[in-house]
């Protein structure tokens, strides 16, 4: 029907009509030009006008909706190409397998301690828009094109696999292991490719990421094509959401960036089932409605599909719009109520509203108007709106197909509020599922629920291979590695990172890290494949003369005079340009490194991404993104910046990060790196591309950044693997004899105050103190985990010895772990001390503030002098000096012992 605003097709209200002759007039005089022009002439007609009552200040009508019809005519629908009778059998038997699959999974397992779940209603509402995808439009990745990329809506699930059955790409045995997966024989809950690593592209069901990344994903690929990487210009992004995940504030946080760079190869489908978990979407209100406003008002190309086929010739015979006005006025919750009981209700309850509407179907019997399928489930209709949206030029465009969540449930489910729940189906209810769908299995099987799969040689399987075949082969599909290889250049390629600074000569590990991503840009292989991801803090990093020198991507080009451009480090916007600038967006600039993170799987391309920004804003606000990161196997760099709880000194409680290392450590693919010099920053990186660039490893690396300045004392030869394991000796105490020992280990800045602590220890004390700089407690913990995990395991074997036991064995004395972190970053490598050895923590637990960093670090109890008292006090718990002696340090540095516990503060 045509996607006229609201107003305009239920009539003007006559209550403020003044001469209802002359509205006729109009009226009629535009459907004469919409019946003789067409619908293109009547639109521009109407631009016209608006524009000529704009010019004389009159005030508009705004409506941000069209009428609750489809957008597309009948006469307008792209005709399927399809057998869509073999269609219907095989989604019937997708149906089937997916339901048996989850109702199997939980029969069997009922006494094992509790169900193991899966969901049946959502691949019921949706079943026929995967098949319209699958057979017709979505191509695998193949010789002659890329392939299209698909975030399935992740409880759907059941249905894709029912369908990789069918096409004999999972096996009985791996559906009957739906949800048991630690043998590793099962199908994961969800989209994980980090469980199905040669299947799944993408995590979806954490909600609203899916629809986040998707529009990053698909900048991407227009970002791949401009600078000449890959041709991306035929492959689509296709998202799959319901309407109650678009609640989630990320469903719809980037949709303007979509609009504003002209995304078309960007493919919204919302699934609306009117219900999200509980109930309806919009009970009191109407959500496709909505969301066509929110899409439409942010520029996107909006397609409505909510009626079948059946409802054309009631529209047709709609003369007055009374249908249409109902339709308009009918609540979601009443739309949900419909469904869930029968013809003679819906005949009442909708039709009989108004007299000529229930006139419209005084011919049409209970069953007849039952009948009246959403537009969601009618094939032709899901294939003329893909076509359309496929077709559709300089905008992304979103399809709202109205569907019944549960169709084809029945009393189990259909319609109904505990739908998504439904998992369990009793025998009535799974007959009345054969028999609907019309599966061929006789009474005497049915309480097995046997899986369905028709012989190779009939239509329907034929038909179905067809289909992938002329698409370029099956999906979902995942590419485990890339086909290219890259040589990373060697460590001394980083030579300016790695040595001394000139005497009287300070840098920052942010420079550092600026130094090192410079010199790798000039390497004519891998520094096209950077991807520097920035969010509006260039200039805080250090990293403005990026801009000239390679240009921030901008598919429009810079169109504008920069108000710097007379300087060398003017801001470049560039058709082709390499930085990706998010703006003040720390979701999008992760979900722009998630996909460059895993275009050597999505594009066949290898990049490497450096994502820096302040660490208080990573993985605390986009920690599930990160989560998310891990579980699609993302490959490259994220870099906190002016980490710390005490570095970053004037910005106070917000900005002051003490806990990021302890997010990134709960994430196992993400390593995590502290590093105090310019050298480690070097190694690290270096081996961090080594890992995931030349041996395609799965893992990503996660470095803390400082802002302070600092003489670098250069890299010690023989000390990098020891940098990587994540602990080295800095720093050898002097060896006198009869003097007390202990070991200093620090982190990132406050290793500095370790040192200057070793010095205070010698000279006022006479105490020894070696100093280790340990680049990640994470790690540290990791390897000694692993060790105890193996130990435990081989317990008649000689016993493996953590790193940390390693490295402390030979150097006596009790041992200090200080960083500007919470104490339980260090607290992790206790159990890996050497026995007999006292271990004592310094860290920075509470809210940060605003003061010097000198104060800070005094507050926090984790600068010099406490490092010192902490020593004593370890020493003289082992006897080794006397407790005066800390008591003598208390009072000498003037700490106050009686001042609240920061934590608390």
């Amino acid at each position: 029907m045509s996607a006229m605003p609201d107003q305009a097709q239920s009539g003007s209200n006559p209550a403020t009509d003044t001469d209802s002759q002359e509205t006729r007039e109009w009226m009629d005089a535009l459907s004469a030009v919409i019946e003789t022009e067409g619908p293109e002439r009547a639109h521009f007609l109407l631009e016209e006008l608006l524009e000529h009552a704009r010019q004389n200040s009159i005030d508009m009508p705004f409506s941000a909706t069209t009428a609750y019809v489809n957008t597309i005519e009948p006469h307008e629908e792209e005709r399927s190409p399809g057998n869509l009778e073999l269609e219907g059998r095989l989604r019937a038997y997708m149906r089937w397998n997916a339901m048996a699959m989850v109702v199997k999974a939980n029969r069997q397992h009922t006494d094992d301690g509790g169900d193991l779940g899966g969901h049946i209603s959502s691949f019921a509402s949706v079943a026929h828009m995967f098949a319209a995808g699958f057979n017709h439009f979505w191509h695998a990745d193949s010789a002659e094109r890329g392939g299209d990329l698909l975030y399935i809506q992740g409880h759907s699930a059941p249905g894709i696999y029912a369908r990789a059955f069918l096409e004999g790409r999972l096996s009985e045995e791996q559906l009957l292991n739906f949800r048991q997966e630690v043998d590793g024989k099962g199908l994961s809950s969800y989209p994980h490719p980090k469980l199905m690593p040669e299947f799944w592209q993408f995590p979806t069901v954490s909600m609203g990421l899916g629809p986040l990344m998707a529009i990053y994903q698909a900048r991407f690929l227009k970002y791949l094509h401009a600078r000449g990487i890959a041709d991306t210009s035929q492959r689509k992004v296709w998202v799959f959401c319901g309407d109650g995940e678009m609640d989630e504030p990320e469903s719809l946080g980037a949709i303007g960036l979509a609009a504003r760079e002209n995304l078309d190869n960007l493919i919204f489908v919302i699934n609306c089932n009117l219900q999200r978990l509980d109930g309806p979407v919009r009970g009191n209100g109407k959500i496709v409605q909505e969301l066509e406003g929110e899409f439409r008002g942010s520029g996107w190309n909006v397609i409505k599909l909510l009626w079948g086929s059946a409802w054309d010739p009631l529209l047709a015979r709609d003369k007055d719009g009374a249908l249409r006005q109902i339709m308009l006025d009918t609540l979601d919750g009443d739309y949900q109520a419909f469904k869930a009981n029968d013809g003679a209700f819906v005949r009442e309850k909708f039709f009989g509203r108004d007299p000529r509407t229930i006139e419209l179907v005084s011919k049409m019997s209970d069953q007849d108007i039952w009948n009246l399928r959403r537009g969601g489930h009618d094939a032709q209709k899901v294939y003329a709106a893909f076509h359309k949206a496929t077709h559709h030029k300089g905008q992304p465009t979103v399809l709202l197909i109205k569907t019944v969540k549960g169709y084809g449930m029945g009393k189990a489910g259909e319609g109904k509020n505990t739908a998504h729940q439904t998992k369990k189906l009793t025998d009535d209810d799974i007959r009345y599922f054969r028999d609907r769908f019309n599966i061929p299995i006789p009474d005497s099987e049915l309480s097995k629920i046997p899986f369905y799969k028709p012989a190779d040689d009939t239509p329907e399987m034929a038909y179905l291979h067809e289909r992938r075949k002329a698409l370029g082969g099956y999906l979902p599909q995942r590419r485990a590695k890339a086909d290219e290889h890259f040589t990373v250049p060697s460590l001394e390629t980083f030579k300016a990172v790695l040595d001394p600074t000139a005497e009287g000569r300070e840098i920052s590990t942010t420079q550092a890290y600026v130094r090192f991503l410079t010199q790798l840009l000039r390497d004519k292989a891998l520094g096209p494949r950077v991807v520097p991801i920035l969010v509006d803090e260039a200039r805080t990093f250090g990293m403005e003369g990026l801009f000239r020198q390679i240009g921030i991507y901008n598919p429009q080009g810079q169109l504008y005079t920069p108000v710097d451009k007379d300087q060398v480090m003017y801001y470049k916007e560039d058709k082709a340009g390499q930085i990706l600038q998010e703006g003040i967006n720390e979701a999008g600039g992760m979900s722009s490194w998630i996909a460059a993170a895993t275009s050597y799987s999505t594009n066949n391309r290898i990049m490497v991404p450096f994502y820096v920004y302040y660490s208080m804003f990573g993985f605390q606000r986009i920690g599930d993104l990160a989560w998310a990161a891990g579980d699609m196997q993302a490959r490259g760099f994220l870099l906190g910046g002016t980490s710390g709880r005490t570095t970053l000194n004037g910005e106070g409680l917000q900005h002051e990060d003490g806990h990021s290392h302890i997010l990134a450590g709960t994430i196992p693919n993400c390593i995590s790196y502290d590093p105090t010099f310019a050298h480690e920053v070097g190694v690290i990186l270096h081996h961090g591309l080594k890992r995931m660039v030349e041996k395609q490893e799965n893992v990503y690396y996660y470095l803390t950044l400082l802002n302070e300045n600092y003489p670098m004392p250069g890299l010690r030869a023989g000390t990098e693997e020891e940098i990587i394991k994540g602990m080295y000796l800095l720093e050898e105490g002097a060896k006198k004899k009869k003097a007390a020992r202990v070991n200093l280990l620090g982190s990132g800045t406050i290793l500095r105050e370790s040192i200057a602590a070793k010095k205070l220890l010698e000279e006022d004390w006479g105490v020894s103190a070696n100093v280790w700089s340990c680049p990640s407690f994470n790690e540290l913990a990791r390897d000694g985990q692993a060790v105890d995990r193996w130990n435990l395991l081989h317990p008649t074997d000689k016993p493996k010895q953590a790193f940390v036991t390693t490295q402390l064995d030979g150097h006596e004395g009790p041992v200090i772990a200080s960083t500007d972190y919470m104490k339980n970053y260090a607290e992790q490598i206790r159990a890996f001390i050497p026995k007999g050895r006292s271990y004592r923590v310094l860290g920075t637990d509470g809210f940060g503030r605003s003061d010097f960093r000198t104060r800070l670090r005094e507050h926090f109890e984790v600068n010099r002098h406490y490092i010192v008292v902490a020593s004593l006090k370890a020493l003289a718990d082992d006897g080794s000096v006397d407790a005066a002696k800390v008591a003598e340090a208390i009072k000498k540095y003037g700490i106050d012992a009686d001042k609240i516990n920061p934590l608390y503060a």
